[in-house]
């Protein structure tokens, strides 16, 4: 504790001091000069014990601080009464809390993105090395029907990864925050029409039949591209798992509360273990010959929970998938 200036300043004005009052005292009367000499004596040892017990405080628990720097578990700072370093002990833990839920964060983040990268190095992986043996194909084939065969195989997977590399993109849109949703009146009937629009032929393609019932008027309030989209994965999903000649129904009910989208498939529905993880980025089920990414429903979750609405998906009693969107009313 000596190496404190302000400590030794003040020792050496105290022995100043008391040299002088015990002079003093000796002076006027030797009584005087043996009390002021046993008075600064007590003063002296009085305050040298609570100085270097208050100075073993604090590097007890300058220690433990270095302790919690280096990835300790845990702060102790037990064993102060009500006003001994109560302040700092206060401000202290506070700081420990923080910086470690921040260094927790971190962990996670480190984690969820190394995961994400192995994730999407593996969804590129098999487009890329499809599209090597194609392009391996056509080199050795000289056989022009194969060749356009061949080319339109090349130009299906090219689809699929500028897809896929654009669906990441926004996923990383969305997790940084700096997609800016519109909040606009959207009518249901328009924005069902604009997510059908894209999958008009393939679904003519694999005759299936879409029934809409929504009553006219209905809206709901958000972004009506980015809603479009979240819509349009769903059916896309439903699209596949209903197959050729399949039924989907997408039913609009209003209430007070809230506008409720219902969009059912006559597929085989969602096994009981996929169920809770079905909005799960690159998630595909339990199933080997699940097709897709994984990407599409956590898009549709992040863009729809984004703008104030929920998501949920079941099977239903009859069988096939259900999903239900609902939204605040406008």
């Amino acid at each position: 504790m000596f190496r404190n200036r302000e400590l030794r300043r003040f020792g050496l004005l105290f022995l100043m001091l008391a040299a002088i009052v015990i002079t003093a005292g000796f002076l006027m009367d030797p009584a005087a000069g043996i009390i002021a000499l046993a008075s600064s004596a007590c003063f002296g040892t009085a305050f040298f014990v609570f100085t270097r017990a208050r100075y073993r405080n604090l590097a007890r628990i300058s220690k433990q601080i270095d302790q919690v720097l280096h990835s300790a578990d845990q702060l102790d700072l037990s064993g102060f009464d009500e006003g001994e370093l109560s302040i700092l002990q206060s401000e202290i833990t506070k700081m420990t809390l923080r910086i470690r839920e921040q260094n927790d964060a971190l962990k996670k983040d480190k984690r969820y993105l190394a995961d994400s990268l192995a994730d999407i190095a593996h969804q590129l992986r098999t487009p890329l090395t499809s599209a090597n043996l194609i392009l391996s194909f056509l080199a050795k084939n000289p056989d022009e029907r194969e060749q356009q065969t061949f080319v339109r195989e090349l130009e299906g997977l090219l689809m699929q990864m500028d897809w896929l590399i654009t669906s990441l993109l926004k996923l990383s849109r969305l997790d940084a925050g700096v997609v800016a949703f519109q909040s606009e009146r959207v009518g249901v009937k328009e924005l069902l029409a604009s997510a059908l629009k894209p999958l008009a032929i393939p679904m003519e393609l694999r005759n299936i039949d879409v029934r809409v019932a929504a009553p006219e008027g209905t809206a709901i309030r958000g972004d009506a591209g980015w809603l479009s989209e979240a819509i349009q994965n769903i059916l896309k999903n439903c699209m596949e798992s209903a197959g050729e000649y399949g039924k989907i129904e997408i039913a609009c009910t209003d209430n007070a509360l809230f506008v409720e989208l219902v969009i059912r498939d006559n597929g085989p529905g969602f096994d009981q273990e996929d169920l809770p993880r079905l909005f799960d980025r690159f998630y595909r089920g339990k199933n080997v010959s699940a097709t897709g990414y994984g990407i599409g429903l956590a898009l549709s979750k992040m863009i729809v929970s984004g703008q104030g609405g929920t998501v949920t998906a079941k099977n239903h009693p009859q069988g096939g998938a259900v999903f239900a969107l609902r939204f605040p009313q406008a």
